[in-house]
């Protein structure tokens, strides 16, 4: 099977200077999501007909089963299936998808295919309330299909037909080039249209069959903002009330966001307002608390995340304490009965077992041993201006609060690090390292007071 992905267009009503078919849907373009969707098909030829934003789109959605085919002037829909004629084979059926209908589902195009088989020409249909501006299915007496009329061209009679024309179709490729070849565009629009290929079909006495989504959701496509807004919660419903399914506790369904994949292990609780991107994995009894952005991360069982914390290719092991308002960026690892607390910011750097940094502490390009207390408002001194250089902590240290360690520097198992301490030289293990400070006070001292206008 061959299958064609029409792409073509620039999509004025979004008022954007994108490519309609990369605006994103669930943070991806709205164009890969029908690829995915036809790659569970396994095309023999994948073709997507680009024209408005053509390097825009290739670069997106460019791979190596990926064949683009240019429509330099959108002439219609019938116009771009033409441009792939010369990309397909011939010898089995093209089905014909639309790069601005992301959520239909592959079960309902194999329905549609299955009707088709090799030999007659399939239309995806769905009946709806307001069939208001989509092309009518009109039938014979019998209920067999005679035509497909746009809004435009339709009569009064036609135009209270509620079935309408998805526009996605599977056809024999062989005479489909022919039928294709035959179409005029002496019509309201001045293009050649797809739909016409029915009427070459019927004439040419090739059965025409169709098949109806499960919902009709699957066949929106994307014109607007407002649209692309609809599909999104459309879409974010669908993966919400999955994870319900397969037992995540959600505080509220319509109040979180997946921009990827999310894998949950048993009695996973997620709070209200929390998105999550690319591929995150959460473990047995995870707890995510309100407010949190989660990418591309691993978070194992029994941790609790607690609210407004970020995560950005992090790793958290299993029963670790993050934030609030932590952030882990790309390259931290946190062994397991970590925590990580309230503005503490963790980049590149490992910290071992039971380590806790629990107040307004940076740690870059660290490696951190076991039970290591890391005080408040301590400072890892990464970077000379030029170039990163790394700190390495031992087991059991203890890190007095406003500390700076300026890497590279190594800090020795057992060692004590005084409050107030710049450490810019190794320190061995078991020791005291402070910076000798001496204290003054002075007695009959004065605060200054505002003086009066």
């Amino acid at each position: 099977m061959n299958i064609v992905i029409l792409a073509a267009g620039m999509g004025k009503r979004m008022r954007s200077a994108l490519p309609k078919v990369l605006h994103p849907l669930a943070g991806r373009p709205l164009l890969a999501h029908v690829i995915d969707t036809a790659r569970t098909l396994s095309p023999t030829r994948l073709v997507v007909v680009v024209g408005h934003g053509a390097e825009k789109v290739r670069e997106a959605v460019g791979a190596p089963d990926v064949q683009f085919a240019v429509q330099e002037q959108q002439l219609g829909t019938g116009h771009a299936v033409q441009q792939a004629l010369p990309l397909l084979d011939s010898s089995v059926p093209t089905l014909v998808l639309y790069g601005d209908v992301p959520l239909t589902r592959a079960s309902t195009l194999k329905r549609l295919l299955d009707a088709a088989g090799t030999e007659r020409y399939g239309v995806l249909t769905v009946t709806v309330d307001d069939p208001t501006g989509y092309g009518r299915i009109v039938r014979d007496a019998g209920g067999a299909v005679r035509k497909i009329v746009e809004q435009k061209d339709a009569s009064e009679a036609e135009r209270r037909i509620t079935e309408i024309n998805t526009g996605i179709v599977v056809s024999p490729t062989r005479t489909l080039e022919q039928w294709l070849a035959s179409l005029k565009n002496d019509n309201a629009q001045g293009e050649f249209y797809l739909t016409d290929v029915v009427e070459r079909a019927i004439e040419a006495g090739v059965e025409v069959v169709t098949a109806q989504p499960d919902a009709e959701w699957e066949t929106l496509g994307v014109n607007s903002k407002v649209q692309l807004a609809e599909l999104e919660r459309i879409h974010q419903r669908n993966v919400a009330y999955a994870l319900l399914d397969a037992g995540v506790t959600l505080a509220d369904p319509a109040r979180t966001d997946v921009r990827g994949t999310l894998e949950c292990g048993a009695d996973v609780t997620i709070d209200v307002n929390c998105v999550f991107e690319g591929r995150v994995t959460l473990g047995d009894n995870v707890s995510i608390g309100p407010n949190c952005v989660i990418r591309d991360a691993s978070i194992g069982a029994g941790t609790r995340v607690d609210a407004y914390t970020h995560i950005e290719g992090g790793t958290a092991g299993a029963n670790v304490v993050l934030g609030p308002y932590a952030r882990l960026r790309p390259g931290a690892v946190l062994g397991d009965e970590a925590h990580v607390g309230n503005f503490v910011e963790v980049k590149n750097a490992v910290m071992g077992r039971g380590s806790k940094a629990n107040h307004l502490t940076y740690i870059g390009d660290s490696d951190i041993g076991a039970r290591v207390n890391v005080g408040a408002g301590t400072i890892t001194c990464n970077y000379d201006g030029a170039n990163k250089h790394r700190t390495v902590i031992g087991d059991d240290v203890f890190i007095g609060s406003d500390t700076q360690l300026v890497a590279p520097v190594r800090v020795g198992r057992g060692v004590t690090i005084a409050a107030g301490t710049t450490v810019w030289k190794d320190v061995g293990e078991g020791e005291l390292v402070l910076n000798e400070k001496r204290q003054v006070s002075k007695t009959d001292y004065i605060r200054p007071t505002k003086k009066k206008v």
